[in-house]
């Protein structure tokens, strides 16, 4: 499979994982995020979910959509998976509750129609 071919699965996992975020986070305060290390390690995994999606989406895809912050999802991916005892709660708590349910409505109108549901 060629590397564009693979980029709808790749959206649906971006926009899987983008909604789990606001699911986790939702009704929560910053204080009871940051006392809920379950809900953190979630969010965290979901965050990075979406940043390695995003990094395998094809070149052509991405520059098609510049209206997506590419490079930032990606960096954040990359701290979460690289500089582990950098992780600060209150980047992570504005990228779940701001960045995160920004990303939502601009992913849905890329996501194809299932074969099903096109007839």
């Amino acid at each position: 499979m060629r590397r564009d071919e693979r980029d709808p699965a790749l959206l649906v996992d971006m926009l899987d994982s983008a909604r789990a975020v606001v699911e986790l986070v939702r009704g929560m305060t910053y204080v009871a995020y940051t006392r809920d290390r379950r809900t953190r390690r979630a969010v965290e995994r979901e965050v990075e979910i979406i940043g390695e999606a995003a990094r395998n989406v094809s070149e052509v895809f991405q520059e098609s959509h510049p209206d997506i912050p590419w490079r930032k999802i990606v960096a954040q991916r990359h701290k979460l998976a690289h500089e582990y005892g950098e992780i600060q709660d209150e980047i992570l708590w504005k990228v779940a509750t701001v960045h995160v349910p920004e990303l939502i409505p601009l992913l849905e109108p890329l996501i194809p129609p299932l074969p099903d549901e096109q007839s």
